[in-house]
């Protein structure tokens, strides 16, 4: 695959949220319209194709571009929130970050039994948040049919926490 326009934005940022982590901003890329329809329309084709029924978006940079993906899709689009961000009803999954720990959650009703959802999130890292995210499907009574980021840090193995399911990655570094 040609480089993407989105490549060329992405830009490195030192010590942040802590010392010692090359943070990966994707703003950028949400600045320019051309860079987010390139990357909204792979994940769709993607998510499409694997037959996704619903869109699950991990807090928060999931959410920028799930969205724009369950409207290609025509599919509903649920959101993988922090501990306590969902008024209702939900579920919790603790996992680890490269910097510490976390908790995602969702509503307990967010999708229904044999529901095929496809995760999307902007950066898999250690895999920790999207495996607490396939947790959750599953705890539903969905199939999880793939999970799609827009870069993959590949050094940091986030693949092996989430072996067995489908990962495209737009960018691999």
């Amino acid at each position: 695959m040609a480089e993407l326009l989105a490549q060329s934005l992405i830009r490195d940022v030192p010590d942040f949220p802590l010392p010692g982590i090359l943070f990966k901003d994707v703003t950028p890329v949400l600045s320019d319209a051309k860079a987010l329809q390139e990357v909204v329309d792979l994940l769709a084709a993607d998510a499409r194709e694997k037959g996704a029924q619903a869109i699950v978006g991990i807090e928060s940079r999931g959410f920028i571009f799930g969205v724009p993906v369950a409207l290609a899709l025509g599919v509903p689009f649920v959101m993988a929130r922090k501990l306590g961000k969902l008024p209702y009803d939900r579920i919790s999954e603790e996992y680890a970050l490269e910097y510490g720990t976390n908790t995602v959650e969702m509503h307990s009703d967010a999708l229904t039994t044999g529901q095929k959802a496809y995760i999307v999130d902007d950066l898999l890292a250690t895999g920790g948040t999207a495996a607490a995210a396939v947790r959750l499907v599953e705890r539903l009574g969905a199939e999880v049919v793939g999970f799609g980021c827009l870069i993959e840090l590949s050094f940091l193995q986030g693949r092996e926490n989430l072996l067995g399911y489908p990962i495209t990655a737009l960018i691999e570094i």
